[in-house]
């Protein structure tokens, strides 16, 4: 089927994240997914499109709902591009890392969106797969004070296993 245009976002807030493919109520064993926050421009350009846009309910009272819509993290033939960021460095993340995503504290994500369109028995819509994105993962003072030591060199010298 034909593609839209992908959607970037910088600075991009994600929530409900299973990098993992964990099984429970909300979520079939295998499936790795996270939802990401829309801003309201973006959210009315997208269902025009036939994205499938949701709303969170406000978290209090007077809040307007939070649009949002399910993105899917699928490895195989084209897997994504997902890159795990600290100050030390880049790292790849493949099938067997990407659920430390899910356990992580993360500063800022960067992400492009590819949007897949579907038809199956008279239904049709989009569905939202990770093309690349940049998980910048929030460190602690430690972690940037010896981020650019080699483990010889650290000060109370290499660690031993």
């Amino acid at each position: 089927m034909p593609r839209r245009g992908k959607l970037q976002i910088e600075g991009a807030r994600i929530f409900w994240k299973n990098f993992a493919g964990k099984g429970s109520q909300f979520n079939s064993e295998g499936s790795r997914n996270f939802c990401l926050e829309l801003d309201n421009e973006t959210a009315d350009r997208l269902k025009a499109d036939n994205w499938n846009v949701k709303y969170s309910n406000p978290r209090e009272e007077g809040d307007e709902p939070t649009p949002y819509i399910q993105v899917k993290v699928k490895y195989g033939d084209y897997p994504p591009k997902i890159y795990m960021v600290t100050s030390r460095n880049k790292t790849l993340l493949d099938e067997s890392l990407i659920g430390e995503l899910d356990r992580a504290e993360i500063e800022n994500v960067d992400i492009i969106v590819s949007p897949y369109e579907w038809s199956v028995g008279g239904k049709s819509g989009i569905t939202a797969y990770v093309d690349t994105m940049y998980v910048t993962i929030h460190e602690d003072d430690f972690a940037k004070k010896y981020a650019n030591f080699d483990e010889e060199e650290l000060p109370f010298g290499p660690l031993e296993d």
